[in-house]
């Protein structure tokens, strides 16, 4: 982990796109103005951005630059294996589409007690460890969604695990879905090192409804993104912050005030804090848009847009969010009343959201004639 320069990683789930596919030019770009600013941490996995997002990083990455120059960290995704035998082709094809020999970081991703089980059968965990003793992978570590209580049984099983990556952001901290806060004491507990996902939640708290953007404006600097991530950079045991940051903007934003990082002071904290508050008094559902629910859908029910369109009508109130459900999102895939209830979603989404419901509260809204 030395290699490390700075506690703020580019995030490669959301890269910038254009006609449907990843916009090369500009995420060379963006790479360059990253590693120019001294950062050199990079998060990828296979099924990014349906497999497009490894390729995009051999391209704009690791074919331009030395290898010693940027640290990269990919996945073991549970849907690419079946037994044990899988694996070690699949992770050989990883490094293939990279263009890599080694991984800096190799994460058994989205560890959930169902994945726990699945992972634990396939000797997954064995498996990434014998790579590791063959120098192919520098560091093992898990990605997590579930309880806290979870998470402490697989640290303790294998405490060879190195690293965490965690969704800790000011809005899940004390979510009880989520359990951010209790996720991160048990790292601590454990001395496990955190690297954060989704510190803006999807993009969720960059784009803050008006009443809640006014209460971080009054604060008299920064945007919303800012304030969440240095709120999850500034607890103690964290080794990175992941963005996914979308276009230029957000990277030379992001970079600009992660350059000399300072924590959130207290009247920063109180005002987060209030924006939590009104989060809750809207009853948003707290989708972060990572897609993993779609896949299976056998309606193609875009499900992650049309709960951005809920949302979207719970904020502003207005013909827009009707005009996107009407008009775009279910013009090509399922309406959420086409739900069949078979629960693939359900069992996909790290968040734990209850997805079948959640469709009947958007058909309720957008499907009332």
């Amino acid at each position: 982990m030395e290699r490390i320069r700075k506690n703020f990683g580019f995030g490669c789930m959301r890269p910038p796109m254009k006609d449907g596919e990843v916009d090369i030019p500009q995420l060379c770009e963006m790479v360059d103005v990253f590693l120019s600013n001294g950062f050199n941490y990079f998060d990828t996995a296979h099924g990014y951005v349906g497999t497009r997002s490894e390729p995009a990083l051999r391209e704009c990455l690791t074919s331009r630059y030395p290898r010693d120059q940027y640290i990269l960290t990919d996945k073991l995704t549970a849907p690419y294996f079946e037994k044990e035998s899988d694996i070690r082709p699949f992770f050989e094809s990883q490094l293939a589409i990279c263009g890599v020999d080694y991984f800096d970081f190799y994460l058994m991703h989205a560890q959930s007690e169902e994945n726990f089980d699945k992972f634990k059968r396939c000797r997954a965990y064995e498996t990434a460890l014998a790579l590791k003793e063959e120098g192919k992978i520098r560091h093992m570590g898990i990605s997590f969604h579930d309880r806290a209580a979870v998470l402490d049984q697989i640290l303790t099983e294998y405490p060879q695990v190195e690293v965490v990556q965690l969704q800790l952001n000011y809005v899940d901290w004390e979510d009880p879905a989520v359990e951010s806060r209790k996720c991160w004491e048990v790292c601590r507990r454990h001395g496990k090192p955190v690297i954060v996902m989704e510190p803006c939640k999807g993009g969720n708290l960059a784009d803050l409804p008006e009443d809640a953007k006014s209460v971080l404006d009054a604060l008299g600097g920064g945007s919303p993104a800012s304030y969440a991530i240095r709120f999850a950079a500034g607890h103690e045991g964290i080794l990175m912050v992941l963005s996914g940051m979308s276009n230029m903007a957000q990277m030379e934003e992001n970079v600009g005030f992660m350059k000399d990082f300072r924590p959130l002071d207290q009247r920063e904290l109180e005002a987060v804090e209030q924006v939590c508050g009104i989060f809750r008094s809207k009853g948003m559902i707290p989708c972060t848009a990572c897609r993993y629910c779609t896949d299976g859908c056998p309606m193609n029910i875009s499900i992650p847009d049309l709960f951005a369109c809920f949302n979207s009508k719970k904020i502003f109130q207005n013909w827009n969010a009707d005009y996107y459900y009407g008009s775009v999102y279910t013009v090509r895939g399922g309406k959420a009343s086409d739900c069949v209830k078979c629960g693939a979603c359900e069992e996909a989404c790290p968040q734990h959201l209850a997805i079948r419901d959640l469709l009947e509260k958007v058909a309720e809204e957008f499907e009332k004639d």
